[in-house]
């Protein structure tokens, strides 16, 4: 059987570079790789677009659906890493341990990539909303902190400028208005009919992330104690190698470290909090299961791969 033929549409960006890197060294498939003086050349990233069996869009969400315009044929297969499509119609949202999400992205042609925050806020609340513990019209208040790699090239230069500004050795909460791009993807597919209110933060360190959703436990049905989520987790993620619920004896010190997973493609969820107040966390690499990493175990599902090859668990 011929090997499947991979073009990577931004593989100069960071989540491009992350995955070009991830792949270079699998030899079941083909890359197919544009010459440096061509990268903006339209025609020629149409005939990669079109010669490829699968591609990455690894762009801006304006460029993301410019490319998208320019496969003309019905068999290339897409994972956007852009925001373009992750509440669009006819895509599928990229997050295989959501129930029935894995079968429906091994037969996608066009499947989102999830956002970094999206991810770890889903993981969290859309168990909970589809297990008929939580209301869909619940408020929910969402707290992030992510390494400064999230962010894009311009702000990597500007962090690991040797001649920075002090200002960025202080964690900064960003988006401050309350409208992060993230969060059209956070509603709809967690299943919540009322927007989080969402507060991230960027922080100076590379990689890695924690997302906090917090409640109060009469906001939950049938799930309103520590050990009754644990069991609602324990029982969702029953079996996933890339999504797990961290052991209750796990020693924490009573703290959850920001960046432990980096270079890490897993997922982790925390669940503390007392009996009137619960705080549910999720711990990834925002380069690793919020972006590369999940966009490589995609692909694995679509093309037939085994689902964690390639991934750093």
């Amino acid at each position: 059987m011929a090997k499947p033929k991979i073009y990577i549409d931004g593989k100069e960006g960071t989540t491009g570079l992350q995955i070009y890197q991830r792949l270079g060294a699998r030899d079941d498939i083909e890359l197919l790789l544009i010459d440096e003086d061509k990268r903006k050349d339209v025609e020629e990233r149409r005939r990669l677009l079109n010669a490829a069996d699968l591609v990455f869009l690894c762009l801006p969400d304006t460029a993301a659906a410019e490319a998208v315009s320019l496969i003309e044929n019905g068999k290339t297969r897409v994972i956007d890493c852009s925001t373009a499509h992750r509440t669009a119609q006819g895509w599928t949202y990229g997050f295989p341990e959501l129930h029935s999400q894995r079968e429906k992205i091994k037969t996608a042609h066009r499947v989102a990539n999830p956002g970094c925050y999206a991810s770890g806020f889903l993981s969290l609340v859309r168990p909970l909303v589809e297990m008929g513990a939580l209301e869909p019209s619940e408020r929910v208040a969402c707290h992030a902190l992510s390494g400064y790699t999230g962010a894009g090239k311009k702000a990597i230069a500007q962090y690991e400028d040797p001649d920075r500004d002090p200002e960025l050795d202080s964690p900064r909460h960003y988006a401050v208005a309350l409208a992060h791009k993230h969060l059209p993807e956070m509603t709809a597919v967690s299943g919540l009919t009322r927007k989080p209110i969402f507060m991230p933060m960027i922080c100076d360190f590379p990689q890695g992330m924690t997302v906090t959703a917090a409640l109060y436990a009469d906001q939950l049905k049938g799930a309103a104690s520590i050990e009754a989520l644990r069991a609602l987790y324990g029982e969702y993620y029953a079996g996933s190698a890339v999504v797990a619920l961290r052991p209750a004896d796990a020693p924490s010190c009573g703290f959850i470290g920001s960046n432990n997973l980096e270079g890490k493609d897993i997922l982790q969820i925390f669940v503390n909090g007392n009996e009137e107040q619960l705080m549910l966390t999720a711990r990834l690499d925002n380069l690793g299961k919020g972006a590369s990493g999940a966009a490589v175990q995609n692909m694995n599902l679509m093309l037939g791969f085994e689902e964690t090859k390639g991934l750093n668990l």
